[in-house]
C-alpha cells in the first residue's frame, strides 16, 4: 500500500511543478498541457514520468536540449515521500487525504514564496476550504467533533501575534506570512499553532544564520518566512503532542 501511496505521491508532484511556475503568473494550471517554457513543444506522457523523466534525459529537454530546473524531481519526490509519511502517521482515514493534500498546497506555497517572494491569496483559501471539509466529513460520518471556537481562537491569535510583528518591524514580514499562519491556526487551533509558530522561529534563525555565514544571503537580501511557517506546521503535525509533553515534562 506504502508503494501505492508513493507513486499516487510523485504523481501529483508532478501537476505540482506546473502549479508553481504558472500560479504567479496568473496562467491556467489546466490549458495548454505540458510543454517546454523555451521552444514550447508540447511534451508527451513519458516525458512527465515523475523523476524518471528526468534522470533519463539527464536534466535536459528532449526537443530543445533546455536545462530543467532540479525543483522538478525533487518537488516530486518531496510530495511523494510525504504522502507516505502521513499515510503511516494517520493510516487510510480522512486525516491522511486532508493532511497530504494540504502538505501539496504547502509545497506549492513554500516554492512560490523562496522563488517569488510571495504567498498567494487562492492557496490560503484552499487551506481553509479543505480545512473546513475535513472537519466536516469527520463530524458526519464518525461523530468526531473539534471545538470550532480553537479553531477561529488559532486562526485570529495567530494572525494577530504576526500581524503586531509587521507593525512593530514595520513590514520586516510579508501580508501572505500572516494569512499563512492565520489559516494554519484554524486548521491546528490554538495550542498547536502556537508551537508552530515557536519552531518557525527558532527553524527561521538557524537556517538564515547559516545562510549569512554560508554567503549565500546577505542582510540586505530579504529571505521568506513562508517555508519556515511550514517546516514548523510538519513538525508540528507529526511530533506537535510529544513535544508538548516532552516540555511540560522536562518542567514538571
Amino acid at each position: 500500500m506504502a508503494m501505492l501511496i508513493l507513486i499516487y505521491g510523485l504523481i501529483i508532484g508532478s501537476f505540482l511543478n506546473v502549479w508553481i511556475y504558472r500560479a504567479p503568473r496568473g496562467e491556467s494550471i489546466v490549458w495548454p498541457g505540458s510543454h517546454c517554457p523555451k521552444c514550447n513543444t508540447k511534451l508527451k506522457w513519458y516525458d512527465n514520468l515523475p523523476v524518471v523523466s528526468y534522470l533519463f534525459l539527464k536534466g535536459q529537454c528532449r526537443y530543445c536540449r533546455e536545462r530543467i530546473s532540479p525543483q522538478y524531481p525533487v518537488v516530486e519526490f518531496l510530495n511523494g515521500i510525504i504522502y507516505v509519511i502521513m499515510f503511516n502517521k494517520f493510516g487510510f482515514t480522512i486525516d491522511f487525504v486532508f493532511y497530504s493534500l494540504i502538505s501539496s498546497v504547502l509545497i506549492v506555497i513554500s516554492f512560490i514564496d523562496i522563488k517569488e517572494m510571495i504567498i498567494p491569496d487562492n492557496l490560503i483559501i484552499i487551506i481553509l476550504i479543505l480545512s473546513v471539509l475535513q472537519k466536516g466529513a469527520n463530524y458526519y460520518l464518525f461523530g468526531i467533533s473539534q471545538n470550532i471556537l480553537n479553531c477561529i481562537g488559532g486562526l485570529l491569535i495567530a494572525g494577530g501575534i504576526f500581524l503586531a510583528i509587521v507593525i512593530v518591524s514595520r513590514g520586516g514580514m510579508g501580508g501572505g506570512d500572516i494569512t499563512l499562519i492565520a489559516a494554519l491556526g484554524f486548521v491546528l487551533g490554538i495550542k498547536y499553532i502556537l508551537l508552530t509558530i515557536f519552531l518557525s522561529f527558532i527553524f527561521g534563525a538557524i537556517i538564515s544564520l547559516l545562510l549569512l555565514l554560508a554567503k549565500i544571503k546577505t542582510l540586505k537580501n530579504p529571505i521568506p518566512f513562508g517555508p519556515f511557517i511550514i517546516l514548523g506546521f510538519f513538525i508540528t503535525v507529526l511530533g506537535g503532542r510529544d513535544l508538548i509533553n516532552l516540555y511540560i515534562n522536562s518542567i514538571l
